[in-house]
């Protein structure tokens, strides 16, 4: 199901930034401790992150503790709020795909892409904006992850659930 809401995906390009050199099953027992330690990723909470934060969060063994990473998700943060009062960091995103998911057909997992064009395009923006950790790579793993790309290949029971909405097969990634 396509994530929509804005602190959402705020968190999950921040965990997705964190897991960076890092295998998922890392980033996932530490889920919780990331969420406690970065108040729920509530935007408006780590925006105000100060040093002493950054001091605190360097020495919380629940979490992975890499200090470009940690005020890389306290720029993401401050980032994410300057996009929400300029029409919201869920549109911003999604305008990149028109609002609708992209739907592939790729026949074997070799053939999808760690990157494309688009996810290019998506980490350059998002630097722009003053996000940090957001490769191309990264950004791809992170639209499949919420939806915006349908990654499943053909045999997959999971490819045809996009097919399904109103805007089935609309268009395939750039």
């Amino acid at each position: 199901m396509p994530e929509r809401n804005s602190r959402a995906l705020y968190e999950k390009l921040m965990l997705d930034g964190f897991q960076a050199g890092l295998s998922w099953i890392t980033i996932l027992r530490k889920r919780d401790a990331f969420r406690r330690a970065f108040r729920g990723f509530e935007p408006e909470l780590v925006a105000r992150f100060t040093g002493r934060d950054v001091d605190r969060l360097l020495s919380d063994p629940g979490i992975v503790r890499h200090r470009g990473k940690i005020e890389g998700a306290i720029a993401g943060a401050r980032a994410t709020l300057e996009l929400e009062a300029d029409g919201g960091f869920s549109k911003f995103l999604w305008d990149f795909v028109d609002g609708t998911p992209i739907q592939n057909a790729f026949k074997g997992k070799g053939d999808i892409p760690a990157e494309t064009p688009l996810s290019r395009d998506i980490s350059k923006a998002l630097k722009a904006k003053g996000f940090k950790f957001c490769g191309p790579t990264i950004v791809y793993a992170f639209m499949q992850a919420v939806g915006m790309v349908n990654d499943h290949v053909v045999t997959c029971f999971r490819h045809g659930e996009l097919l399904t909405s109103p805007n089935r097969g609309r268009r395939e990634a750039r």
